[in-house]
């Protein structure tokens, strides 16, 4: 590969469950994330990203501030969202948030822009899913224009226009790194292309080589618009432990009542375990032991040709106890052995 894979995690602040049995309480799951990402920093993780949701089964509505409470107790990782619901936000605040987290975590920020596959945040912030498309659309326009981190004049129609507007604090570096996150439609693929921003390909589901068409299309795109080639990362699920039969056994309970609460909303039947063990073996959950997982992420890369895997190592109610396990296993095995596979 042209550039050494970075390795990442991500959590979503999914609600776990406390020693007792029962749910977590919130500000003490936006604790243990932070431990959670104070952990991966120091076992060498490239980067730790966290979701936007605005519903009862996860914890975090603003990641920037919690990877700012990260940033000040870690020195090398790479904190960004995973991702960040831009279709209801404001661009030019969500921009002077990540400023603001990278002057604080010393140039370390990211951010993944997505339309948001949850939908609770638009009713709550007076948006109209009716204009989904087209709330994405305007908006990531307008936030490419304020990563150019000069006067911005913009006009759309959505929101009033800017003229000649400048926007603060700007990074110390001039940059500031952005995904766009995307499920797999080929005109995301081309949008995050028309845009100039790196490609995030949320794999959840299915053989991740069935991707590799959009990773072609990206790459194809972004030379047909003059632009210079840009990297394509991975987001997918999973959990590591000892052996790959405790693995499963762990995260089967609890994925399956995140999968089937979340399935029963969008009209999905019940999660069986043949289709649990199904995506562990051909599909796309990293799932077993730290030399399956690393085996599987080094699979991963080859096929595609990514440079960034983010393993969401969090899933409905597991607990914390386990998270801080699996990624023990993910910082101080896995990624070794993903490096040593790539060589």
């Amino acid at each position: 590969m042209a550039q050494q894979l970075e390795l990442g995690l991500d959590t979503f602040g999914d609600v776990t469950r406390s020693a007792d049995g029962e749910p977590t309480s919130y500000p003490q799951v936006i604790r243990d994330v932070i431990d959670e990402g104070i952990l991966a920093d120091s076992l060498g993780v490239d980067f730790f990203g966290i979701g936007e949701h605005h519903r009862a089964d996860f914890s975090i509505s603003s990641p920037e501030m919690v990877l700012a409470a990260i940033a000040g107790q870690t020195s090398r990782i790479r904190l960004g969202s995973a991702v960040t619901v831009l279709s209801s936000d404001d661009p030019i605040r969500v921009f002077q948030r990540f400023a603001t987290l990278d002057a604080a975590s010393n140039g370390r920020a990211e951010i993944i822009l997505g339309r948001g596959s949850f939908t609770e945040s638009f009713p709550l912030f007076g948006f109209e899913l009716t204009q989904y498309e087209q709330l994405f659309e305007e908006k990531l326009d307008l936030f490419a224009e304020a990563l150019k981190e000069q006067p911005i004049t913009w006009s759309g129609q959505l929101r009033s226009p800017l003229v000649g507007q400048s926007v603060y604090p700007k990074t110390e570096s001039g940059s500031l790194k952005s995904w766009i996150g995307v499920g797999g439609s080929p005109e995301s693929v081309v949008r995050a292309a028309r845009h100039g921003m790196p490609l995030l390909l949320a794999i959840i589901g299915g053989a991740p080589e069935r991707f590799a068409p959009y990773v072609d299309l990206y790459h194809r795109a972004l030379a047909q618009m003059g632009m210079p080639d840009l990297p394509v990362g991975v987001h997918s699920p999973g959990h590591i432990a000892e052996t790959d039969e405790q693995a499963a056994a762990e995260l089967w309970p609890d994925y399956k009542i995140m999968r089937d609460r979340i399935g029963a909303e969008r009209g999905w039947g019940p999660m069986g375990r043949e289709e649990f063990d199904s995506e562990i073996e051909n599909g796309s959950l990293y799932v077993g032991s730290p030399e399956t997982v690393a085996q599987k992420i080094a699979k991963t890369a080859k096929a595609l040709g990514i440079a960034r895997f983010d393993l969401k190592y969090s899933a409905g109610p597991l607990p914390h106890a386990t998270l801080m396990r699996s990624i023990e296993l993910y910082g101080g095995q896995v990624i070794p052995r993903v490096r040593e596979l790539l060589a």
